[in-house]
């Protein structure tokens, strides 16, 4: 069964079994260290993280590094580790995109505190913000996420005041 179904239900093991890869079940060996209510956090941050870096159809090195660094603090995760769970949210982000996206989100509110919400808000613009300059497309997702986790329109506002100086929209004003 891949890790993402194990994490948030779904088809049973047998369905899965036949297509899982090697590196699918090695990731996911290594990462059953987890309770399983921290697993479902952290594949639930990893994948919201990987949406928004997602969301030009490119995921670039910089934030692939930034989602590491994020995952690794919120997990309690080695590089290597951490590196791993963003692999497996990056190609479950590609693969499965706008027919996870909600229903992810709406497991990290169920599994989250506001606080943790917040801070998830804020790891988003830092990945954003990776690459230089936080895109309208950027902007736009991570408002529905934002609105997806039950966040205020005015946390959102404060948190997207702190990388004024990074959205390429506000640039040239």
């Amino acid at each position: 069964m891949s890790l993402f179904r194990r994490l948030f239900g779904g088809a049973n093991a047998a369905d899965d079994v036949a297509g899982e890869t090697e590196s699918v079940r090695r990731i996911a060996a290594r990462l059953e260290r987890l309770a399983p209510e921290r697993a479902r956090f952290l594949a639930a941050f990893a994948y919201v993280l990987a949406r928004l870096a997602n969301v030009d159809l490119r995921i670039d090195e910089a934030e692939s590094r930034e989602m590491e660094r994020l995952v690794a603090g919120a997990a309690e995760l080695g590089p290597e580790e951490a590196a791993l769970a963003v692999e497996i949210a990056k190609s479950q982000a590609r693969l499965l995109g706008g027919t996870e996206n909600y229903v992810v989100t709406r497991e990290f509110r169920r599994v989250s505190t506001p606080a943790e919400r917040m801070r998830l808000v804020e790891a988003l613009y830092a990945v954003a913000a990776a690459d230089r300059w936080i895109t309208n497309a950027e902007t736009t997702e991570i408002a529905a996420i934002a609105d997806e986790l039950g966040l205020a329109r005015e946390d959102l506002a404060a948190v997207r005041a702190r990388y004024r100086d990074r959205i390429a929209a506000l640039r040239a004003r």
